[in-house]
């Protein structure tokens, strides 16, 4: 049903479930880490496609990916990795599924660098939001100096599918940036 709130003008209004996530999820500062890398993965497996694509599927990757336990997935063989390729729920691309392994033994080494991948992923942005304001979605860039920089350090350490446009699609994912629009009611949270 509609509510009469204004969001950002990316949001498909007939999804019920990609509004529940507009509203709920992106934009809003995160900070747990098995959150964050589900991002990562889910942010990854994206590239090419439409985010809600990959939202239509998260179920399907949270038990792919072993409820997106870093460590779990760390450990995935190439045989049960191969077995993904006939999974249905999520997006069967060779490169995407085995970077999740990839990128999971490099989350882990941040984090024991670092003491958690949030202490990591934060300081790309001082550690607190960088707060936008986008009058409209033409106004919101697909990457920013940030998301470079952030691209670059995580490809130094092994990930891949982390390019800085998907970086900074994640940065907003997980609140490090707030680019709802100035029209939309999420704006001011």
């Amino acid at each position: 049903m509609p509510d009469n709130k204004t969001r950002c003008g990316w949001l498909m209004k007939d999804k019920p479930d990609y509004t529940h996530y507009h509203d709920t999820e992106w934009g809003v500062p995160v900070h747990d880490d098995r959150l964050l890398f589900e991002m990562l993965i889910l942010e990854g497996a994206q590239a090419g496609l439409s985010w809600y694509t990959i939202l239509q599927r998260r179920e399907g990757y949270k038990k792919a990916f072993k409820n997106f336990d870093a460590r779990k997935v760390a450990r995935m063989t190439d045989a049960e990795l191969e077995a993904l390729m006939q999974n249905p729920g999520i997006i069967r691309h060779r490169l995407k599924i085995f970077s999740a392994r990839k990128n999971a033994e490099a989350f882990l080494a941040i984090q024991k660098e670092f003491g958690s991948f949030d202490a990591y992923v934060w300081q790309f942005v001082g550690g607190k939001p960088k707060v936008n304001r986008p009058k409209s979605m033409k106004d919101v860039p697909a990457r920013t100096p940030e998301s470079d920089a952030l691209a670059k350090d995580l490809k130094k350490r092994g990930m891949s599918f982390v390019g800085s446009t998907i970086m900074y699609a994640y940065m907003q994912g997980v609140g490090m940036v707030n680019d709802h629009t100035a029209d939309c009611f999420r704006r001011a949270r």
